[in-house]
């Protein structure tokens, strides 16, 4: 995978900037290198982690077992100043910690500038299945559009298809009110990628959590309207002269082109309409490379 010019390539040095942290070593052991133990109130969280959402069942649960055996994994942080550390990885241990009383917990501290820290909360979360779609798509989105990393450079980092993270960034298209209610659980995922194409995706939405709706069924919903405004095309259409051979031959140019049916409709006044249709969101994505999506 070849970086652009002056672009370091994203993950290369992960493992070595995140080391094996291990667990805190035993009394008389020696340290691994950058371990502490420092206040709890002078960690801080990462404004720029994805990560926006966390379950409060989960961090109770979490602290009822720190209470008892503390924290056993260090934290990975970076210095913001002095005896001031940013959290790296480890946010959502460190809340429970906040919820246990713990007034000193282990860390480990690394040299990392904003991009690296970045790179390793979203490549961390995602490798262990912890982010919700919609934290997932920012933080696909931030490395994409203020790190300037392709999706292909994502994909081959945390080890998914072009096509998933390409699919994800685009659950952000969604009205804010449907993402929280991904982001919440209300909607999985597959729920939310028929959504993309619903006339109306935040009263689909309220449908599909009221009558506990399957992907399946959003994905018919969904598909509702634009298969009777083909219909009501392939009518209007059936209506109208036949177009002639420059036309047909034109859409066909496109259509072998696209790889995919282009409908050509031109218009008494001189203009018109190229109609392109694809049947998965898997030909969006394709469509979007062929016309210089990153």
């Amino acid at each position: 995978m070849a970086a652009a010019s002056g672009r370091r390539r994203l993950g290369r040095g992960l493992a070595a900037l995140i080391g094996d942290i291990p667990s805190e070593p035993a009394p008389g052991r020696e340290p691994p290198r950058g371990f502490r133990r420092v206040p709890t109130a002078s960690i801080h969280r990462n404004p720029r982690n994805p990560r926006r959402h966390f379950d409060s069942g989960e961090l109770a649960q979490l602290a009822v077992s720190l209470k008892t055996h503390g924290l056993v994994q260090p934290l990975l942080v970076r210095e913001t100043g002095s005896d001031a550390y940013e959290i790296v990885a480890g946010e959502r241990r460190w809340r429970a910690a906040q919820l246990a009383g713990l007034h000193e917990l282990p860390v480990v501290v690394r040299e990392v500038d904003d991009r690296e820290a970045l790179e390793i909360a979203i490549i961390e979360n995602v490798q262990r299945a912890d982010l919700n779609p919609i934290d997932e798509a920012a933080g696909y989105e931030a490395l994409a559009s203020e790190h300037g990393h392709s999706h292909a450079e994502i994909a081959v980092a945390i080890g998914k298809s072009r096509s998933h993270v390409a699919n994800t960034i685009r659950l952000l298209k969604l009205p804010e009110g449907v993402q929280a209610h991904v982001a919440e659980g209300r909607l999985s995922a597959g729920h939310a990628r028929a959504l993309l194409t619903a006339a109306d995706p935040e009263a689909l939405a309220a449908r599909i959590i009221a009558e506990g709706l399957t992907v399946r069924d959003a994905e018919r919903l969904a598909a509702e309207p634009v298969a009777a405004a083909v219909k009501a095309r392939a009518k209007a259409a059936a209506a109208t002269p036949a177009k002639d051979a420059d036309t047909r031959a034109l859409e066909k140019l496109v259509a072998d082109r696209l790889g995919l049916n282009v409908d050509i409709a031109h218009r008494p006044d001189g203009g018109g309409a190229i109609t392109i249709s694809y049947s998965t969101l898997e030909q969006l994505d394709d469509l979007c490379r062929k016309l210089g999506e990153p």
